[in-house]
């Protein structure tokens, strides 16, 4: 072994540690693996950034602009409100929203269309009585499948096939996944519908479990100067008798009082964490108790709204304490309570360090909705877009518009990309959006976590660690032949891609599959196919993609929900996708 297959295999382990212990942003651990390998000399600066003028990475991009702007126009929630309505029973509700989400995940980045939806199927289950638990990961899980059934439906798709570009191949078409993706997102709408829906669990609005679970948001209150709680002790000032939440410390100077007695006196300036319903948080804050929030949790204003947001998968929030953030000032909100499932939280609220699928819990001011639009920092849970602010001339112009680029595409008379670029540029000219509003779609993380990607991938192939681990994938499942080649990409780029990020895990399996079909003097499509499928098929943790990362606190889902329902949803996939891939691709051979 090499010392630069060495130290590009440590800087794998890094990678992979990294991301699944989220100890930097992933595009920080992206940033910091590609420097060390341009650093060591194993890739030339000129290596290390030709993501950044790959066609596909722009594809994204542009993708990601368009799909930006059709969630803003509202459209999405126009026909979906047309469509599942009121009065539908569960299964109807199950199968129509199935269908819709998995046919528009394959034209449009499943991410926005899970955000538009999720206030929409949380508020539907809501009016009927319905746990989210019982709705949420089939949204998750339809728009994952229906993003594998074309290259434009996940941005995994396009970095696959930046990535056959990279090593000289011919790029994939928008339609080369369907004969694969439209069978198995068939079978996993099958799957789902008469037998995976009974095995979501049946939990109560996460709101109204809280005290019941022990997970709870947290609140920080501070004794105020003039507070009358001052000289009082707990059961005195009655705090301990709160309905619907519980002091769980108190937080005076350096010292941690927990649990609390009964008969602790209050002191001036004291910090007390309660944990609770939302409703009882802002009843504890709107009475005369003598209790005011820290600085950073005000709003100023006469009216402000309490609102509910989960944080998104490449959010510039994550890892950064929520005194921090400066929210007030970006957003016209303060973080009022912090909830992470699975998890009971601690301490100040200010100190708690954000992570991927936190649920906020908002103090907003007027200017909030306004500046929420603007943002892929967090998405709102707690409200539907109203119907009637919707321009439904102007939201069908841009997603017909949208919709006809992609016809082009396919038929050949047009690039996907240059077929993007004149619709952006059209829209800005026509003016249906406007630079600042572009400027603001842009997500920076992806787009550096996309092209340093390749990066990987690159150092990959020239160091010949892709051959060193083609060569022990071979030699293991070498008995098998080429079918056993396949099912070895498949397993290796799936079982990735549930600990770490899917384009992380197409980066570093793809110069694997390269070579192992090379080794096999077979034609790779089949093996790039299955790099991405398998780093699509995230349905058995929910860290494994971001969609399932966004319904997880909001579902008041355990990781042991993904397991038992997506574990057999996985199986089903798998088989579908290796068997069509070798009829279709490696029968021959």
């Amino acid at each position: 072994m090499s010392i630069e297959i060495f130290i590009l295999l440590l800087t794998i382990i890094f990678l992979i540690t990294a991301l699944y212990l989220e100890i930097f942003h992933p595009a920080a651990v992206f940033f910091i693996a590609v420097s060390v390998l341009v650093i060591t000399g194993i890739l030339s600066p000129s290596q290390a950034l030709a993501g950044f003028s790959n066609e596909q990475i722009a594809t994204i991009i542009l993708l990601l602009l368009v799909s930006n702007l059709i969630q803003k126009v509202g459209v999405v929630n126009y026909y979906f409100s047309k469509v599942l309505k009121d009065n539908l029973s569960y299964k109807a509700f199950l199968g129509k929203m199935f269908l819709m989400v998995s046919s528009l995940s394959s034209f449009l980045n499943n991410t926005p269309i899970v955000a538009m939806l999720i206030p929409y199927v949380y508020q539907w289950g809501k009016k009927k009585k319905i746990s989210p638990s019982r709705l949420l990961i089939p949204l998750s899980y339809a728009a994952i499948l229906g993003g594998t059934i074309t290259l434009i439906g996940t941005s995994t798709n396009l970095l696959v096939s930046g990535l056959a570009v990279q090593q000289g191949l011919q790029p994939l078409g928008i339609f080369d996944f369907a004969l694969v993706g439209i069978p198995a997102t068939i079978a996993g709408f099958i799957y789902m519908f008469f037998w995976g829906y009974k095995l979501l669990p049946d939990r109560k609005d996460v709101l109204e479990t809280f005290l019941e679970r022990k997970k709870e948001y947290l609140v920080e209150t501070i004794v105020r100067k003039d507070s009358p709680l001052i000289g009082k002790s707990i059961k005195e000032a009655e705090l301990r008798n709160l309905k619907g939440l519980f002091l769980i410390e108190i937080i005076r100077g350096s010292k941690k009082i927990s649990p609390v007695s009964p008969e602790e006196i209050l002191e001036e300036n004291d910090i007390l964490i309660f944990a609770g319903q939302t409703e009882s948080i802002t009843e504890l804050l709107s009475t005369k108790t003598g209790l005011s929030l820290p600085q950073f949790c005000t709003i100023d204003g006469e009216k402000v709204d309490v609102v509910e947001v989960v944080i998104s998968n490449n959010s510039s929030l994550i890892n950064k304490k929520v005194r921090d953030t400066d929210f007030r000032a970006k957003f016209d909100a303060a973080i009022l309570a912090v909830h992470r499932n699975g998890e009971k939280l601690r301490g100040k609220i200010g100190e708690i360090v954000l992570k991927p699928g936190d649920l906020l819990l908002l103090l907003t001011g007027k200017d909030f909705w306004k500046r929420a639009e603007d943002t892929t920092d967090f998405y709102i849970v707690s409200r539907v877009r109203e119907i009637f602010n919707i321009d439904l001339k102007k939201g069908n112009l841009v997603f017909l518009s949208f919709l006809g680029v992609i016809i082009l595409s396919a038929l050949g008379f047009i690039s996907l990309f240059t077929g993007l670029l004149i619709l952006i540029a059209g829209f800005v000219i026509f003016r249906l959006t406007s630079y600042s509003e572009i400027k603001k779609g842009l997500d920076i993380s992806l787009i550096i976590i996309a092209a340093l990607s390749l990066a990987i991938g690159t150092a990959m192939h020239v160091t010949g660690t892709a051959d060193l681990l083609a060569g022990m994938v071979e030699s293991v499942l070498s008995p098998l032949g080429v079918i056993g080649a396949l099912i070895g990409v498949y397993l290796f780029t799936n079982v990735l891609t549930e600990f770490i990020t899917n384009i992380a895990a197409a980066s570093i399996a793809f110069p694997v599959a390269v070579s192992l079909a090379e080794s096999f003097s077979v034609e790779p499509t089949a093996f790039i196919l299955a790099v991405a499928y398998g780093a699509s098929a995230s349905f058995v943790t929910p860290i494994g993609y971001q969609t399932n990362l966004m319904v997880y606190g909001v579902g008041n889902y355990r990781f042991k929900d993904f397991v038992r329902v997506g574990l057999p949803l996985s199986f089903i996939y798998a088989i579908i996708c290796i068997s069509l891939l070798y009829f279709l691709f490696l029968q021959e051979v």
